[in-house]
């Protein structure tokens, strides 16, 4: 990519972790998701929780010309009014209100997005949507989700002539997917793709702004040419940001 290469801002997880003697509070990510905006041209940033959200995401998003909602924990039912099913166990607040706040600023300077798996989730709750809290109660399978730190292999049928179609085609490779919830309401959101078994697995915000959201994991298959281009994707919108001739500042 020629020119100045935009930076892209990767929301974080703040877990317990265990490396070297210590072991500490940390703000991580798995490398997968730096690696696949460096391949994608990009320069990848990490974005821990800081407080106060509000004032901090937008100083912060200021200063970036693209998003990546990342995966991780569950989005507390309390975001979108409804009790914890049995299998919601572990949440982070915290996060939530980080994102939420990151996801107000990037709209507020048009900022491009991709939500990833838990990204998509939150991207749709703060639409004003809710979620499926456990995604084998509805599809009768735990296909979605084998369990521990393994990923499983979804396909999805995308709507022709979307913004998504554009970046992966029709039909995309398989892609890696962790979760056991799901996007029911999507608010302002068009769906645009769908596993075989109707569990939604993207979504997109109508108009010129790249506002895109998937279920599964494309960083961990940028080895690929659908998860590759979605990369390449968000990171080409992030360039075209900072451009100059945009009216907004290079980074």
């Amino acid at each position: 990519m020629e020119g100045t290469r935009p930076v892209v801002g990767l929301s974080s997880y703040r877990e317990p972790a265990t490396w070297g003697l210590w072991s500490a509070s940390a703000d991580l990510l798995p490398t997968s998701y730096a690696r696949a905006v460096e391949a994608a041209g990009g320069v990848p940033l990490l974005l821990p929780p800081t407080t106060p959200y509000g004032d901090a995401a937008r100083a912060v998003v200021a200063r970036l010309d693209g998003l990546v909602v990342s995966g991780g924990a569950d989005v507390d039912p309390e975001q979108y009014g409804e009790e914890r099913h049995p299998t919601v166990t572990t949440t982070r607040p915290d996060r939530d209100a980080w994102e939420l706040a990151l996801l107000d600023a990037a709209e507020e300077r048009g900022l491009p997005v991709l939500g990833v798996c838990r990204g998509m989730q939150l991207m749709a709750v703060r639409a004003g949507g809710r979620l499926v809290q456990h995604l084998p109660d509805v599809v009768g399978h735990a296909g979605h989700d084998p369990g521990g730190d393994a990923y499983g292999s979804v396909t999805a049928r995308v709507e022709p002539g979307s913004r998504l179609a554009t970046l992966v085609g029709d039909g995309p490779e398989p892609g890696h997917c962790h979760h056991h919830q799901a996007v029911a309401d999507h608010p302002g959101f068009t769906p645009v793709a769908w596993a075989p078994d109707g569990t939604l697995e993207a979504m997109e915000l109508p108009g010129d702004r790249f506002c895109l959201a998937v279920q599964w994991h494309p960083e961990e298959g940028t080895d690929s040419t659908s998860d590759a281009a979605l990369l390449a994707g968000l990171v080409a919108a992030a360039h075209a940001f900072a451009a100059p001739d945009t009216g907004n500042p290079t980074s």
